[in-house]
């Protein structure tokens, strides 16, 4: 599985960006994709993932501002980025796994992701 990320760039605070990542390669068995971010000198960090299902997932800091969607073969995800803070600033990466992730609650709880892109660089300024 290749995955690649487009998108990303400079922007001010309060405006969007939409990620894109295109996927190829043995795509049949994929069950789950995700964003993550990694600010300089910070771990990275699931943003958002989306299950097979259409299950999703986000993380506290983006929930109301981010949205992910992706089409249904696997070849393209999506992450729509509005109201950015220079907070969001960080490399975006895409990522993808065989596994589905867990159900608790009624919550939804992504994989372990197996294959990564580049990233994609997000700045926004104040």
């Amino acid at each position: 599985v290749q995955l690649v990320e487009s998108g990303g760039g400079l922007v001010q605070a309060g405006g969007s960006l939409r990620l894109s990542c295109a996927a190829s390669g043995n795509l049949y068995n994929i069950n789950a994709m995700g964003w993550y971010r990694q600010a300089p000198g910070k771990e990275r960090a699931l943003v958002a993932a989306i299950s097979s299902g259409g299950s999703l997932y986000y993380a506290d800091s983006v929930k109301g501002r981010f949205s992910i969607s992706r089409d249904n073969h696997w070849n393209t995800l999506y992450l729509q980025m509005n109201s950015l803070k220079p907070e969001d600033t960080a490399m975006y990466y895409c990522a993808a796994s065989r596994d589905l992730g867990t159900y608790y609650s009624g919550s939804y709880y992504p994989p372990d992701f197996h294959f990564w892109g580049q990233g994609t660089q997000v700045t926004v300024s104040s």
